[in-house]
């Protein structure tokens, strides 16, 4: 879809909606159920879902920036997209140049990467920077999964148009936060226009955070005067009272190899690495005074999880090598702390093994401690969460506040059945102006 028609047609829809005396600059979808007379007269134009979603400046931006797909190192085409229509809404929009992803040695594409950006934005009529930025990311992981959506399943024909069904990939994680923030700033300025808000929307989230850390070594954080930032994530609607740290580690066993009808000739690093891996597995749920990682009341237990193991040529080979990946979610302490505790972890569980047995966290370089968040605005839910977001990624300054929110459930983003409904998305329009408003009340 071209940005131009877009823009026409949001147009076109938000004078048809408006009021003579509209109280906000989009005027929120209603409650709609629809009987098998009404259902029958659409004819053959739209679908009711599809008409709703069409209907919505909202929704429908929504939309448009889920049908660009934009895995992780591919966030061009979005960029620009995002970039013009916050122009188009009279934003001054810094298109911020960060480093191409390396690509994977299996990677058969021998083009030249398109450029990436971060995008930071603000409102261009006014003359000091922001004091409240709204952060998100434009990434996704892979598959790309088409959009789509669909009426609810029901007993009856009739339906709310709030239980509509949006789904694709990136329609929770995390363009249901963009496009939210985005009209809960639009719909804000409209009713405040001097407010001090900023966009901040990153590429890479999903990879390490490389966009976000591009950000905040940059001249835009160094120099800024923000005193709340609200990030989005899928968190159902909750205000998130943190989230566990995280860091990463592999484990090397290095033997000799030989006959498998001679395994006494040779050394084998699987039967080496196992009994170091049964250490590792178990170490959240040993108490850290016996030598097992920490665990908080906040957060519970440090878990692990081995994700991959490679090892050996063939089986009729006894293996010289052997690898393990391990991740770690950290519930307390800090990453030099947990790498002591492994260490010695695997040193004692191998010490009767022949082949050698090595902890490698060179190549992990994403690490941090658990991450505390603010829940100081009343009206929310409150939860902790286990997944990592860019909150360590972006340097703030002492006193600054920050805040994660936002529609869906995590539980769904990354999987095949992403999506999330449509009062998800106008219930955190509404969470996100609440946010702002309780930061605006503290200048």
């Amino acid at each position: 879809m071209q940005l131009t028609w877009y823009l026409a047609a949001v147009a076109a829809a938000t004078v048809a909606q408006a009021s003579p005396h509209p109280p906000h600059w989009q005027q929120p979808l209603q409650e709609t159920s629809f009987s098998p007379a009404q259902l029958a007269s659409l004819g053959h134009e739209l679908s009711n879902a599809e008409g709703v979603i069409s209907n919505s400046p909202l929704l429908s931006f929504h939309r448009d920036i889920i049908e660009i797909e934009s895995i992780s190192g591919n966030e061009h085409e979005i960029g620009l997209f995002v970039a013009e229509f916050l122009e188009s809404k009279n934003f001054t929009v810094v298109k911020q140049e960060v480093a191409p992803m390396k690509k994977k040695q299996a990677d058969d594409d021998n083009s030249t990467p398109k450029q990436r950006y971060n995008l930071y934005a603000y409102p261009s009529s006014h003359s000091e920077p922001p004091s409240i930025l709204l952060t998100s990311h434009i990434d996704t992981v892979p598959p790309f999964i088409p959009y789509s959506v669909s009426e609810p399943k029901a007993q009856y024909t009739a339906f709310e148009s709030d239980d509509i069904i949006i789904a694709g990939r990136g329609s929770v994680d995390a363009k249901a936060s963009v496009a939210a923030q985005i009209f809960a700033v639009l719909e804000t300025l409209k009713e405040k226009p001097d407010a001090k808000l900023g966009f901040l929307f990153v590429v890479g989230e999903e990879t390490g955070g490389d966009g976000m850390q591009a950000f905040s070594k940059s001249d835009l954080n160094k120099n800024s005067v923000y005193h709340t930032v609200i990030f989005g994530e899928p968190t159902e609607g909750a205000l998130v009272s943190g989230h566990k740290g995280m860091m990463g580690f592999e484990v090397l066993a290095h033997g000799k190899a030989a006959h498998s009808g001679y395994p006494w000739l040779g050394e084998s690093a699987v039967s080496a690495i196992i009994p170091a891996l049964a250490r590792v597995d178990k170490l959240g749920d040993i108490p850290a005074s016996e030598g097992g990682l920490p665990s908080s009341p906040k957060y519970g237990r440090t878990t692990l999880n081995i994700g991959t193991v490679q090892a050996g040529v063939a089986t009729n080979v006894v293996p010289a090598e052997a690898r393990a990946d391990v991740a770690v979610r950290l519930a307390a302490g800090t990453p030099e702390e947990a790498r002591e505790i492994i260490r010695r972890a695997v040193a004692d569980a191998t010490r009767d093994v022949g082949a050698e047995v090595v902890v490698d966290f060179s190549s992990h370089v994403e690490f941090y401690p658990p991450q505390d968040a603010d829940t100081d605005v009343p009206g929310f839910k409150i939860i902790p969460v286990n997944y990592g977001t860019d909150l360590p990624n972006l340097k703030v300054k002492e006193g600054v506040k920050r805040y994660l929110y936002g529609p869906g459930s995590i539980f769904v983003a990354h999987g095949d059945k992403e999506a999330l409904t449509v009062r998800d998305m106008k219930d955190a329009v509404t969470g996100y102006k609440k946010l702002i408003n309780a930061a605006l009340e503290r200048e």
